[in-house]
Formats: C-alpha cells, sequence, structure tokens
C-alpha cells in the first residue's frame, strides 16, 4: 500500500501561483528611503571670529575613526580649518576664503586634495557657513553637536570649545601650514 500524504502548501502550484505576483511587486518596488533634510541651524549659531575646538568620528564603510578639528574663523568670512588624528598628525588643512574658494594646504595620505577640497570644504560650510546650505544632509541635535550623512560616510562632530575674538592674521594666509 503507498503512503500518500498531503504535499506541503509551498509545493503546491496553486499556492505559488498566488504568491508569484506579490513577491514581483516587492521585488520591484525596492525600498523607499526617506529625502535627507538639510541641517537646520541659525545663522549666528556661531560667533564672527573664533577658534572652535571639535571632536568627530567619521564613519566609511562601517570604519570608524576619530578626529580632532581646530577651525579659525575671521570676521571676513575666512575660515581655517586643521584636523588631525589622535596624535596630532595633521591629515587635513584647508582654508575657505570669503568669497568660497577653498584652498587645500595639505593633505595627507588619509585625505586626499580632491576629498579636502569635495567633501570637507562642503561639511564645513554647511555647519560653519553664513547661511545653511541646501546639500547639507543631516541634523543638529543640539547648539554643540551634528550629524552630516552622506550615502558614502557618516560624520558625527561635536563642539569641544569655543573662544571667540580675533584669530591671528597668519591662520588666513594660504601660504603658511596651521598648527592645532
Amino acid at each position: 500500500m503507498e503512503n500518500k500524504l498531503p504535499r506541503p502548501a509551498f509545493q503546491s502550484a496553486g499556492a505559488l501561483a498566488w504568491r508569484l505576483p506579490f513577491v514581483a511587486i516587492v521585488l520591484l518596488a525596492g525600498c523607499a528611503t526617506a529625502p535627507r533634510i538639510p541641517i537646520q541651524r541659525p545663522p549666528d549659531l556661531f560667533p564672527p571670529e573664533a577658534l572652535i575646538t571639535q571632536r568627530g568620528v567619521l564613519t566609511v564603510l562601517g570604519r570608524q575613526f576619530t578626529l580632532n578639528g581646530y577651525l579659525a574663523t575671521s570676521a571676513t568670512g575666512a575660515k581655517r580649518l586643521v584636523v588631525t588624528e589622535n596624535f596630532g598628525s595633521v591629515l587635513a588643512d584647508v582654508l575657505v576664503k570669503p568669497d568660497g574658494s577653498v584652498r587645500v594646504v595639505r593633505s595627507s595620505r588619509a585625505f586626499k586634495p580632491a576629498w579636502i577640497r569635495d567633501y570637507l570644504a562642503k561639511d564645513l560650510q554647511c555647519i560653519f557657513g553664513v547661511a545653511p546650505r541646501a546639500d547639507c544632509p543631516g541634523q543638529m541635535l543640539s547648539p554643540n553637536h551634528f550629524i552630516i550623512e552622506r550615502p558614502w560616510y557618516r560624520l558625527d562632530l561635536q563642539i569641544v570649545e569655543t573662544k571667540p575674538g580675533p584669530q591671528p592674521a597668519a591662520m588666513f594666509d594660504e601660504t603658511k601650514a596651521g598648527q592645532p
């Protein structure tokens, strides 16, 4: 006598027929991502002339790197950022002139000149620029804590100290490498 057990539902042709359109719709629709909202911050959050010390965590392809930043701002709108690693080696030194042009003063193996110009300077303007920009995907968690999220990296930046006051003119001279 032959043992006739019922076929499992996943092997039934009828069960597969009604699931196939559903699976096709899910696969074709893909995942929807929420639109990125630009960073919203008050325009006068930072003094026009100051030395701002920052700490950040840069996440690239799942790897995290801790960075320190020293930003000097002038009343004319110039910004000089020196990014170092934990032991003090300079990874990037960039000057954003009052007209918005960018000058890479020093780069490193970790941060190539094009990356500094195209991303680091943009992120600098996103957080410390005069007016908020539309291409600044991220959020302001507090007046001293910012997150910038781009498709290929995430920057979690915290302001540690702000010393208001005029900065030495040499900090805004593109021919001189900055010191943290």
